[in-house]
């Protein structure tokens, strides 16, 4: 019997050497956390001035005013969807690539957080037909990456820590950080403000996840084990995401098909591009 084995069979010794874990668990989170934050100290206040970051703020603002969608992989998300998009500013996000090649559609800024995925399909995600691929933080320091990625300095708060209340943050500011909303999709939400879209799509969020069901438009056999709270934090953290838009004349939507995120305005899609479409012709017309 292994020795770890032995120390759970024995409840003493096991609630003995319980909290001395936890508190090992809690030390080292906090270390990670103050590393973190002085290099975002040196980072912001310009000491530092080769910081792996630095790409990032050639997108400060570089869509100031302007409308994005961000798809999203809920198992709502549809083909068609992806077709309507070609013309529209987009992002998307991990698993998106295994439906290339049933669309012609690419967005125009891909996002990839999730360090199994990209462990499972790295060359692939290497080579992708897209015109932007940014790349968490936790990614590029277990992996060798080649310079096409845009690295974001992703804070994981509390992510892995047993916790009694979900909590995150928002931030406009991505070459400083970027806070974990326990999804991608979030991350993508704070690249898109930095980037300075005031009014941002949902599509494919979701947020209804079981261990029973599938829980992405394309099946990739990779599952969350934190699936029984996932929904609850994720909604935890667009609650943060709606606060921080309006008290700054941003709108977020959710055009997403049926799910439970509920924290957004919702919207129909084909009716939001149907009343674009009806403002070209229109204009043209006159």
């Amino acid at each position: 019997m292994m020795i770890k084995e032995m120390i759970k069979s024995n409840s003493f010794i096991f609630n003995m050497i319980k909290p001395v874990r936890k508190f090992q668990i809690l030390f080292f989170h906090s270390i990670k956390k103050l590393f973190f934050n002085i290099n975002k100290w040196f980072r912001i206040t310009n000491f530092v001035k080769n910081s792996r970051y630095l790409k990032l703020k050639q997108f400060k603002n570089i869509h100031k005013g302007e409308r994005c969608f961000i798809v999203a992989t809920g198992p709502s998300l549809l083909n068609s969807d992806l077709e309507k998009l070609k013309n529209e500013i987009t992002f998307s996000m991990n698993s998106i690539f295994l439906a290339f090649e049933e669309t012609d559609w690419r967005p125009t800024y891909y996002g990839i957080q999730f360090t199994d995925l990209f462990k499972k399909y790295k060359n692939k995600i290497d080579h992708l037909d897209v015109s932007y691929k940014f790349m968490a933080n936790v990614i590029s320091k277990k992996f060798d990456v080649s310079d096409d990625y845009y690295i974001y300095p992703l804070d994981l708060l509390n992510h892995n820590m047993k916790h009694k209340r979900f909590h995150t943050k928002f931030s406009d500011d991505a070459y400083a950080v970027i806070y974990d909303g326990y999804t991608i999709t979030y991350s993508l939400i704070q690249l898109a403000v930095y980037m300075g879209f005031n009014e941002i799509y949902l599509i494919g969020v979701d947020c209804n996840y079981s261990k029973d069901k599938i829980n992405h438009f394309k099946d990739y056999n990779l599952v969350d084990s934190n699936y029984t709270s996932t929904s609850e934090k994720m909604i935890s953290a667009y609650n943060v995401a709606k606060e921080y838009a309006d008290c700054h004349n941003i709108k977020i939507f959710n055009a997403t098909r049926g799910g439970m995120l509920e924290v957004f305005e919702r919207v129909d899609l084909d009716v939001v591009l149907e009343k674009d479409n009806d403002s070209i012709r229109t204009a043209r017309h006159n």
